[in-house]
Formats: C-alpha cells, structure tokens, sequence
C-alpha cells in the first residue's frame, strides 16, 4: 500500500508534534528567609583560684593575678555604630576573721583585647571596684562582632594586715 505524498507529510508532522511538544511552564514562586538577630552575652570564668601570695609588710604592697578568659559575643547583628559595655564589680575582700579589704581598693586591668568584626574595642582598666564601672567598651559596631580578654585583678594590701586567705567575688556584666 502506497500512501500519498500529502497523506505522509500530515503524518510525519503530526509525529513530530506529538514528539517534541513544549513542556507547561508554571509562574515564579517569590520565597524568603529571615535572619533574626541573636543575643548579646557575656562569659567569665567560675574560679580564678589564688591570685597570688604576699608577705606582709608596714607599708603594704599589691597582689595581682590573672583572672581567667572573659569574652563577649554580641551577635544582634547591630547596626552601625552602636555598642556595648561590660561592667565589673567586686565584693570586699574578707578573710575567715577580722578586716576585710575593701572593693576600693581591688582593681582591673583587661589586657590585650582580642577581637573579631568590626568595632573599636577600650579597655578602661578601673581602678576601683566598689560600684559596678565599665571594664570594655565596645563602639563603631558594624554588625556581630566578640571580644576577649584575661584581665589582671590588683589587690592593694594595706600594710598590718591579718595573715590569711581573703575571699572575694567578681561580677561581670554586659549591656
């Protein structure tokens, strides 16, 4: 059986377009995510142990020891040019009996300040740690950023005082 010419061609034609039919195409999906920003916090160690040892003498002296690593991550993803400040403050130094040795006369030197992001980190090194007062202070924020330092804690002893252990505490915080 012969097929004619015109017959053919509508055939091969017809196969064709079954054969490469344009696929459906659907409309764009808009999607999103969102960031949030995170927390502002700050880390200290749980026991500095013994900051150091003096003999005591009549004109007194200073101890001075390593605190531990305090770092500060600020992750709120801030926007330029805000900050924060971390505080510090000390309880008297008390020894199992007798006179205690004063927050006044305990204070703070951070150190070297290791930092990652953008920020211009101070260290304020008080002297004097009676009422809460600004350790580091971070400024020119420009987005998250952390800080950390292993600050030295100095002990002015005054000359005659008890021998013994003294006790304190030292608090952190960050706003």
């Amino acid at each position: 059986m012969r097929i004619n010419p015109a017959r053919r061609l509508a055939l091969v034609t017809a196969m064709l377009t079954l054969g490469v039919a344009a696929p459906a195409m659907a409309g764009p999906t808009a999607a999103t995510v969102t960031v949030t920003g995170g927390a502002l916090s700050i880390s200290v160690p749980t026991d500095a142990g013994n900051l150091g040892t003096r003999a005591n003498t009549v004109s007194g002296g200073v101890i001075s020891g390593p605190l531990g690593q305090v770092q500060v991550n600020d992750a709120r993803s801030a926007a330029a040019g805000s900050g924060w400040v971390a505080s510090v403050i000390s309880t008297a130094f008390t020894p199992s009996s007798g006179p205690t040795i004063g927050a006044a006369a305990v204070g703070y030197t951070a150190g070297p300040i290791t930092k990652v992001g953008t920020a211009t980190f101070t260290a304020n090194d008080p002297g004097d740690l009676t009422g809460a007062v600004a350790a580091v202070t971070a400024t020119g924020i420009t987005g998250d950023n952390s800080a950390t330092w292993n600050p030295a804690i100095n002990v002015t002893v005054a000359g005659g005082k008890a021998a013994g252990v003294y006790s304190g505490t030292i608090t952190h915080s960050v706003a």
